[in-house]
Formats: structure tokens, C-alpha cells, sequence
């Protein structure tokens, strides 16, 4: 079954609300105007319960189906990111330093419209909970979702979610069973050393020079303690020192990200990061303070949903144009923390060429909406047919 034709006929709809969103994004858990449009939007469908305030800006609203059943969740994130938008598009970000520049815009609207097309048709059983979400990009709003009780207060039994993906063939699928996104983690370390003059070094604790060696040798900890079959990154990202060429200064700060996805080594990772600190520290004769900070866990799809979610977008895309073979990213995704608490699935959907995420020039593809929201809506009716 190709696109439904009724989303078909949302789609100027569709294209409409996508580019009222992207001119008004929204940071983190403050996403109060997109919240606001959204519920608006599904009381004009006609759902039967609209539940907000959830994490601060999330809602949860609840489509009835024809008979009893379990709950199916289908989920959307809102926010955008703190970035200058510089596509020049008529519909471009009206706010500075804030842009719909990973597809958030389009994933809601997708999940609008395939609710508009569920309260219609009501063509399944039980209820359908779509769970709009605040600050995926920071802050971990699926996570608070869940710490509040989303899960549990709405019955919701197993648990959907798309990303749209650019330089990937326009309205194709990919997935696979297991782990699809990376566990994230961030740490900073600050050096506490003796400053001085420049010219005289053996007069100070050189906060530098720990520095560089800490530098060195968080790089072994990918090399040498890892086995080469496990994915694992640990890359530095920050390093900040000095204030003149005849300074040494008294401290120096490093910070950086770890990804990776079985938790053994994110432990290993964190206890190695501390040893190397305190090897420094000895041997330089300063002080080294880690702070290490768990963020969002491993993207891990339960293999039936995924084999079931596959067949879904197979109907929605044809056999051709989806895959259950794609790789691991190292990205992460705080759709975790609603897999760690119901099975379920996420999918990459391909948008076609253009912009990757996070760019200044990146813009949704309106026309991928509607293949967005027919995989959402025929989830759900082939998770729980009527009847």
C-alpha cells in the first residue's frame, strides 16, 4: 500500500503547519507556542483526551479506537537548536539564534497528521497515545516524560518513533534490530596548578604541560583499552588555557564526548578517564578534577517490533526501499529512555539530498510528511486492527 490517500490530502495542511513551526522554534523544555499549536490542532481532529504540561511543554493526547485493546505510543519530538539560520527562506526562523535545523518541525507535523487521519477513521482497536516531546536536543524530555510516569499513567504498551535523514532516498526506510543510536556521555576535567613567569618553569606546576599529556593519553583509551570490534568514541573537544605567550597560567580545562553502547564500556571509560587524571596528577605535581556526567543511553530496538515496524513502512514504501541491515550511529537519541521502559522501534525515513542536520542551511522536506504520517497511521492499524 503506497501513502494513504486521505494523508494525501492533508499535505498543502501539512506543508502549512511544518513552516509555521520552523519560523517559530523553540529551545529545550520551553517549547510553549509549539505546544500550544499542536493542541490546538487536535482539538480542531477531535481526539478524545489531550493531556499537557508533561515535562513541562510535552503532552500526551489520546485517540479511542473501536473496541478494547492495548495502547500504542507514537512519538514526536518539538524542539529546535541554538543556531543562526542562514537559508534565506520566506518561512526561514523568525528568532535569532534558534532554527528547526534537525527535522523536529517536520516530525511533529507528521505525527498531526497522522492523527488527524486515526481520529477520523478510528480504523483499530484500544487507543493510540502520541506523545509530543520537549527537549530532545538537550535537556533528555523523553526521560523526564518518563521519570514523571508517562508511561505507566497512560497503559502504553510498545512505543514508535521516526527521524527524517538527509543524503538518504526520498520516502525510504532504515533500521535494524538492537543497538541504532549511541549512548552519550560528556566530561571536563580542570587542572589546578602554580603559575609564573614564562621564562622560569621549574618555579610553577605547569598546568599546561598536564594538560597535553592528559591530551595524549585519553586517546589510549579507544587504542589500548577497547577491543577493535566494540564501537567506541572518545573524542576531546575542548581545551582552554593561558592568556600570553610569557604566562603560564594556573589552570587549564579540558572537556570532551564519549559514545558508545554497551554499558561496560561506558563504565570502563569513566574509570580509565579517572586513572589517567591521577597518573597526571602525580607525576606533574598538580591537581586534575574530573567531572564526569552520564547523558542519554544506547537507542535499542526490540528485534520483533522492528521486524513488525519494517513491514509496516514495506506496505507504506514499497519492499525495495527499506532495510533492517542499517549501521549503528554514534549519534545519540533520547527515545532511549522510553526503549528502556516499553519495547518498540525507531526508523530513519530519507529525505533526499540536501543539508545535513545540525546546518545552518538544513530545511524538512514537506514532501516526505505524508509518507511520515502513513507509516505512523498503518502502525497502528496493523498493531491493533479492529475488530
Amino acid at each position: 500500500m503506497p501513502v494513504i490517500n486521505r494523508i494525501s490530502a492533508y499535505a498543502d495542511d501539512l506543508t502549512a503547519w511544518r513552516r509555521h513551526l520552523h519560523q517559530h522554534p523553540e529551545l529545550g523544555f520551553e517549547c510553549h507556542e509549539t505546544a500550544a499549536f499542536v493542541a490546538d490542532r487536535l482539538r480542531e481532529f477531535g481526539v478524545d483526551e489531550i493531556h499537557e504540561g508533561i515535562a513541562t511543554t510535552g503532552l500526551v493526547a489520546i485517540i479511542n479506537g473501536k473496541g478494547d485493546g492495548p495502547t500504542i505510543g507514537l512519538r514526536a519530538d518539538m524542539d529546535a537548536l541554538p543556531m543562526q539560520e542562514v537559508t534565506g527562506l520566506d518561512y526561514a526562523s523568525r528568532h535569532d539564534e534558534k532554527m528547526h535545523a534537525c527535522g523536529h518541525d517536520g516530525h511533529t507535523v507528521m505525527l498531526l497528521g497522522a492523527a488527524r487521519y486515526l481520529a477520523e477513521t478510528r480504523n483499530f482497536s484500544g487507543r493510540v497515545a502520541l506523545i509530543f516531546q520537549p527537549a530532545e536536543e538537550n535537556g533528555g524530555g523523553g526521560g523526564v516524560m518518563c521519570e514523571e510516569g508517562m508511561m505507566d499513567r497512560f497503559d502504553i504498551g510498545q512505543v514508535y518513533a521516526l527521524h527524517t535523514v538527509p543524503d538518504m532516498e526520498l520516502g525510504s526506510f532504515a533500521t535494524s534490530p538492537g543497538y541504532l543510536m549511541a549512548a552519550v556521555d560528556d566530561f571536563d576535567i580542570l587542572v589546578s596548578g602554580e603559575g609564573g613567569h614564562g621564562a622560569y618553569p621549574h618555579q610553577t606546576s605547569d598546568p599546561v604541560a598536564a594538560a597535553l599529556q592528559l591530551g595524549q593519553a585519553i586517546q589510549t583509551i579507544v587504542s589500548r583499552n577497547t577491543p577493535a570490534l566494540d564501537h567506541l568514541v572518545v573524542s576531546l573537544t575542548r581545551v582552554q588555557t593561558g592568556t600570553a605567550h610569557n604566562i603560564i597560567p594556573a589552570s587549564a580545562e579540558l572537556a570532551g564526548t564519549v559514545r558508545t553502547f554497551r554499558e561496560e564500556i561506558r563504565a570502563m571509560v569513566e574509570t580509565r578517564l579517572q586513572d589517567i587524571c591521577d597518573g597526571v596528577a602525580a607525576a606533574m605535581k598538580v591537581t586534575v578534577r574530573l567531572t564526569y556526567q552520564r547523558n542519554y543511553p544506547a537507542t535499542k530496538n526490540d528485534p520483533g517490533r522492528t521486524d513488525f515496524a519494517a513491514g509496516v513502512a514495506r506496505e507504506v514504501a514499497g519492499a525495495d526501499r527499506v532495510t533492517t541491515e542499517a549501521q549503528p550511529e554514534m549519534g545519540a537519541e533520547d527515545f532511549a529512555y522510553m526503549l528502556q521502559q516499553r519495547p518498540g522501534a525507531y526508523l530513519f525515513l530519507g529525505q533526499g539530498d540536501g543539508p545535513h542536520l545540525h546546518h545552518p542551511t538544513f530545511d524538512f522536506n514537506d514532501e516526505v510528511a505524508p509518507v511520515g504520517a502513513s507509516f505512523f497511521a498503518t502502525l497502528v492499524e496493523r498493531a491493533q486492527p479492529a475488530g
